[in-house]
């Protein structure tokens, strides 16, 4: 590979020139996706939706944020449908399911006290 500043041969792996430094080829950058375990970890290419239902989905513990873990696990999984290249379905689901055991403990705790009352 010859540089284009000065015309010196360089090695086809030189990314400067060994003579006046210029850069002959870019440098490959790695990428942060590029490695599955940080793909898995971070939320690279996920949909927000699915983030926010797997995140509500552990505050559906609380039985009264239960709903907005449910609503948000139905919007994401809907999202999900319509762009399947974005990844998050698991959080989805994991949202959708503690979203709706949440709401069906907060429903039959508020039957539970209202004939308990009478």
């Amino acid at each position: 590979m010859f540089c284009p500043k000065c015309g010196t041969q360089n090695d086809d792996n030189n990314y400067r020139c060994t003579k006046c430094g210029q850069i002959i080829q870019n440098v490959p950058q790695a990428s942060v996706t590029d490695d599955p375990a940080m793909k898995y970890l971070l939320p690279i290419g996920r949909s927000p939706l699915a983030i926010a239902a797997g995140y509500a989905g552990l505050f559906a513990l609380i039985p009264c944020l239960a709903p907005v873990a449910l609503v948000l696990g139905i919007l994401a999984y809907r999202d999900l449908q319509k762009h399947p290249e974005q990844g998050g379905m698991g959080r989805a689901i994991f949202g959708l399911v503690m979203g709706a055991l949440g709401t069906l403990a907060l429903l039959a705790f508020l039957l539970f006290s209202v004939v308990a009352h009478r």
